[in-house]
Protein backbone atom coordinates (compact mmCIF):
# COMPACT_ATOMS: atom_id res chain seq x y z
CA UNK A 1 0.00 0.00 0.00
CA UNK A 2 2.57 2.40 0.56
CA UNK A 3 3.53 2.30 -2.85
CA UNK A 4 0.33 3.51 -4.53
CA UNK A 5 0.29 6.46 -1.67
CA UNK A 6 3.92 7.50 -2.69
CA UNK A 7 2.42 7.85 -6.51
CA UNK A 8 -0.58 9.46 -5.55
CA UNK A 9 1.47 11.77 -2.80
CA UNK A 10 4.23 12.22 -5.86
CA UNK A 11 1.41 13.45 -8.25
CA UNK A 12 -0.50 15.35 -5.61
CA UNK A 13 3.61 17.27 -4.86
CA UNK A 14 3.74 17.72 -9.05
CA UNK A 15 0.50 18.97 -9.49
CA UNK A 16 0.24 21.24 -7.33
CA UNK A 17 3.49 23.16 -7.97
CA UNK A 18 2.43 22.66 -12.19
CA UNK A 19 -0.81 24.70 -11.04
CA UNK A 20 1.32 27.42 -9.35
CA UNK A 21 2.34 28.22 -13.16
CA UNK A 22 -0.57 27.24 -14.72
CA UNK A 23 -4.00 28.75 -14.54
CA UNK A 24 -6.00 26.21 -15.81
CA UNK A 25 -4.34 23.74 -13.49
CA UNK A 26 -6.80 23.93 -10.30
CA UNK A 27 -7.59 21.53 -7.51
CA UNK A 28 -9.84 20.01 -10.16
CA UNK A 29 -7.44 19.20 -12.37
CA UNK A 30 -5.13 18.09 -9.44
CA UNK A 31 -7.45 15.31 -8.53
CA UNK A 32 -7.46 13.81 -12.26
CA UNK A 33 -3.65 13.96 -12.04
CA UNK A 34 -3.88 11.81 -8.94
CA UNK A 35 -6.04 9.29 -10.27
CA UNK A 36 -3.91 9.03 -12.86
CA UNK A 37 -1.25 7.91 -10.96
CA UNK A 38 -3.03 4.80 -10.04
CA UNK A 39 -3.88 4.08 -13.57
CA UNK A 40 -0.10 1.85 -14.25
CA UNK A 41 -0.99 -0.02 -10.94
CA UNK A 42 -4.72 -1.39 -12.62
CA UNK A 43 -2.33 -3.97 -13.79
CA UNK A 44 -2.95 -5.69 -10.17
CA UNK A 45 -6.21 -6.99 -11.34
CA UNK A 46 -4.20 -9.96 -12.89
CA UNK A 47 -3.94 -11.16 -8.49
CA UNK A 48 -7.32 -11.54 -9.02
CA UNK A 49 -8.25 -12.92 -12.98
CA UNK A 50 -6.51 -14.61 -14.95
CA UNK A 51 -5.27 -14.04 -18.11
CA UNK A 52 -7.03 -16.09 -20.26
CA UNK A 53 -10.65 -14.97 -18.57
CA UNK A 54 -10.36 -11.51 -19.60
CA UNK A 55 -9.40 -12.63 -22.96
CA UNK A 56 -12.29 -14.58 -23.63
CA UNK A 57 -14.12 -12.14 -22.41
CA UNK A 58 -12.77 -9.58 -24.37
CA UNK A 59 -13.13 -11.60 -27.52
CA UNK A 60 -8.98 -10.69 -27.90
CA UNK A 61 -5.46 -11.29 -26.64
CA UNK A 62 -4.86 -9.76 -23.43
CA UNK A 63 -2.13 -9.49 -21.04
CA UNK A 64 -2.48 -7.26 -17.79
CA UNK A 65 1.53 -6.99 -17.89
CA UNK A 66 0.81 -4.72 -20.81
CA UNK A 67 -1.23 -1.71 -18.59
CA UNK A 68 2.05 -0.71 -16.36
CA UNK A 69 3.60 -0.14 -19.70
CA UNK A 70 3.60 3.50 -21.95
CA UNK A 71 1.45 2.19 -24.54
CA UNK A 72 -1.13 0.63 -21.27
CA UNK A 73 -1.45 4.30 -20.10
CA UNK A 74 -1.96 5.77 -22.94
CA UNK A 75 -4.88 3.17 -23.79
CA UNK A 76 -6.55 3.46 -20.04
CA UNK A 77 -6.30 7.45 -20.17
CA UNK A 78 -7.65 7.40 -23.64
CA UNK A 79 -10.92 5.52 -21.93
CA UNK A 80 -10.83 7.77 -18.94
CA UNK A 81 -11.71 11.13 -21.17
CA UNK A 82 -13.93 9.30 -23.07
CA UNK A 83 -15.67 8.92 -19.96
CA UNK A 84 -16.16 12.61 -19.20
CA UNK A 85 -18.83 14.98 -20.81
CA UNK A 86 -16.46 17.24 -21.65
CA UNK A 87 -12.57 18.39 -21.83
CA UNK A 88 -11.89 15.49 -22.88
CA UNK A 89 -8.36 16.34 -24.53
CA UNK A 90 -7.30 18.10 -21.00
CA UNK A 91 -8.64 14.74 -18.93
CA UNK A 92 -6.72 12.80 -21.35
CA UNK A 93 -3.42 15.06 -20.81
CA UNK A 94 -3.90 15.27 -16.96
CA UNK A 95 -4.72 11.82 -16.68
CA UNK A 96 -2.09 10.69 -18.78
CA UNK A 97 1.02 13.34 -17.15
CA UNK A 98 -0.23 11.58 -13.78
CA UNK A 99 0.58 8.23 -15.12
CA UNK A 100 3.73 9.33 -16.26
CA UNK A 101 4.88 10.64 -13.07
CA UNK A 102 4.13 6.65 -11.97
CA UNK A 103 6.40 5.36 -14.73
CA UNK A 104 9.38 7.41 -14.16
CA UNK A 105 9.53 6.83 -10.35
CA UNK A 106 8.92 3.37 -11.05
CA UNK A 107 12.15 3.29 -13.58
CA UNK A 108 14.41 4.47 -11.07
CA UNK A 109 12.89 1.62 -8.35
CA UNK A 110 15.38 -1.45 -6.83
CA UNK A 111 14.76 -4.39 -8.48
CA UNK A 112 16.71 -7.87 -8.18
CA UNK A 113 18.46 -8.03 -11.44
CA UNK A 114 19.27 -4.29 -11.61
CA UNK A 115 16.68 -3.06 -14.64
CA UNK A 116 13.50 -1.39 -14.46
CA UNK A 117 10.51 -2.73 -15.34
CA UNK A 118 9.76 -3.02 -19.42
CA UNK A 119 7.77 0.46 -19.25
CA UNK A 120 8.63 1.69 -22.84
CA UNK A 121 6.43 -0.99 -24.24
CA UNK A 122 5.13 -0.61 -27.65
CA UNK A 123 8.11 1.31 -28.26
CA UNK A 124 10.56 -1.58 -26.69
CA UNK A 125 9.90 -4.34 -24.72
CA UNK A 126 13.85 -3.75 -23.21
CA UNK A 127 14.77 -2.83 -20.11
CA UNK A 128 16.97 -0.49 -19.18
CA UNK A 129 19.75 -0.57 -15.84
CA UNK A 130 17.71 1.18 -12.92
CA UNK A 131 20.06 3.31 -10.30
CA UNK A 132 18.57 0.80 -7.42
CA UNK A 133 17.47 4.07 -5.59
CA UNK A 134 14.88 3.06 -3.50
CA UNK A 135 12.51 -0.50 -2.92
CA UNK A 136 8.81 0.06 -3.22
CA UNK A 137 8.50 -0.91 0.23
CA UNK A 138 10.94 1.04 1.89
CA UNK A 139 9.27 3.29 4.61
CA UNK A 140 11.51 5.95 4.51
CA UNK A 141 10.77 6.52 0.58
CA UNK A 142 7.13 7.13 1.40
CA UNK A 143 8.25 8.87 5.11
CA UNK A 144 10.31 11.17 2.43
CA UNK A 145 7.38 11.83 -0.26
CA UNK A 146 4.82 12.36 2.34
CA UNK A 147 7.13 15.40 3.84
CA UNK A 148 7.25 16.80 0.63
CA UNK A 149 3.71 16.85 -0.26
CA UNK A 150 2.82 18.19 2.76
CA UNK A 151 5.41 20.86 2.41
CA UNK A 152 3.68 21.25 -0.96
CA UNK A 153 0.81 21.96 0.41
CA UNK A 154 1.78 24.16 3.01
CA UNK A 155 3.56 26.51 0.30
CA UNK A 156 0.29 26.43 -1.64
CA UNK A 157 -1.65 27.25 1.30
CA UNK A 158 0.40 30.27 2.36
CA UNK A 159 0.88 31.69 -1.05
CA UNK A 160 0.02 35.22 -2.49
CA UNK A 161 -1.70 35.35 -5.62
Amino acid sequence: MAELLSHVLVAYALGTVASWRLERMTKRWVAVAMIGALLPDLNRIGLFVADATLESVLGVSFSVDAIHTLGGVVLLAGLGAMVVADQHRQVFGVLLAGALSHLLVDAVKAYADGAAGAWLYPVTWGRHPTPNLYVSSDPVVLAVIGVTALLVRWIDRTRVE
